[in-house]
C-alpha cells in the first residue's frame, strides 16, 4: 500500500486519534526498553514513546510516510531509525521488548497469510517474554459503519469526500477518497484508493497463539472494557511464550 499525497495530510486528519492513550496503554505494561513501532507512518506514536524514554525503532512502508517522519524526528532532535519494510517481512529484526503496529495498520494486509506472517515476524522479533500491541477495526465497523458513506469533510484548507464499498473479501472495504488541499487561493484535488480487511477477534487470537503468543487481553475503543457488538477498534495485547 503506497500513502502518496494523502502522507501530507495525514497527520492534519487523524488529529482526533488520542496517541497519548496509545502510550499510557503500552506503558502500563512495558515501562521501558527496546521498542519497534511497525507501521509507524508519520512518526507521531515513535516520537511519543521516546519521548518517554523508550530506545524506538520506526518501520513503514511507505517512502512517502518516512519521509514526513524524518523531519519530524529532525526536528524533534531525536535520533530514531528509520526502516522500510513491510510489517510481514522484518527481514531477521529482533532484541525488541515492545511492538507495535497502531491505527488499524494490519488491516492493510489483504491476505489471512499475511496477517499470519506478520504474527510471525513479530514473534522473532521480540525477545523471551516480549510485549505486542495492535488495533483493528472491528467487523461492525468494516460491515456496517463503513458502509454509511459517503462522509464528508470541510476543513479550512483540507476538505474531502470519502466514498466506501464493500471489497472483494468477506469484512472488507474499498475506501475511495477525493481531497482538495488549498494551494493559496485555489485547491488542489487529487484523489486516492485504499483497501482494508478485518477478521473476528476469535481469528486474530487463534493466529496469536498459533504464532507463539499468550493473548493477554482483548478490549475495544480506547477503554478497559472487552469488546461489544457495536464496538469499533480492537486492541490486543498479546505476550511471546
Amino acid at each position: 500500500m503506497r500513502y502518496g499525497k494523502f502522507a501530507s495530510v495525514y497527520d492534519e486528519l487523524m488529529e482526533d486519534i488520542p496517541y497519548e492513550r496509545y502510550v499510557e496503554w503500552v506503558a502500563a505494561h512495558v515501562k521501558s526498553g527496546t521498542l519497534l513501532d511497525l507501521a509507524c507512518g508519520t512518526g507521531t506514536l515513535s516520537q511519543l514513546f521516546a519521548e518517554m524514554g523508550y530506545q524506538v525503532t520506526a518501520s513503514d512502508l511507505s517512502e512517502e510516510m518516512l519521509a514526513i517522519a524524518s523531519q519530524r524526528f529532525q526536528d524533534a532532535q531525536l535520533q530514531i531509525p528509520l526502516l522500510q519494510l513491510s510489517m510481514d517481512h522484518l527481514e531477521g529484526l529482533a532484541g525488541f521488548d515492545a511492538v507495535t503496529i497502531a491505527i488499524d495498520s494490519l488491516n492493510y494486509l489483504e491476505t489471512e497469510q499475511q496477517v499470519q506472517e506478520t504474527f510471525k515476524e513479530v514473534h522473532g522479533a521480540l525477545n523471551a517474554g516480549g510485549h505486542f500491541f495492535f488495533d483493528v477495526h472491528s467487523l461492525y465497523k468494516v460491515d456496517h459503519i463503513y458502509m454509511e458513506s459517503p462522509f464528508v469533510y470541510d476543513g479550512e484548507d483540507i476538505s474531502y469526500i470519502w466514498h466506501t464499498a464493500e471489497g472483494d473479501f468477506d469484512h472488507s472495504v474499498i475506501h475511495d477518497l477525493t481531497f482538495f488541499i488549498r494551494n493559496g487561493e485555489f485547491f488542489e484535488r487529487f484523489e486516492e484508493t485504499h483497501e482494508q480487511r478485518t477478521f473476528p477477534v476469535e481469528q486474530y487470537s487463534a493466529w496469536l497463539e498459533d504464532a507463539g503468543f499468550e493473548v493477554m487481553e482483548t478490549t475495544a475503543d480506547f477503554t478497559n472494557e472487552k469488546p461489544g457488538d457495536d464496538s469499533e477498534r480492537i486492541f490486543f495485547h498479546a505476550v511471546k511464550k
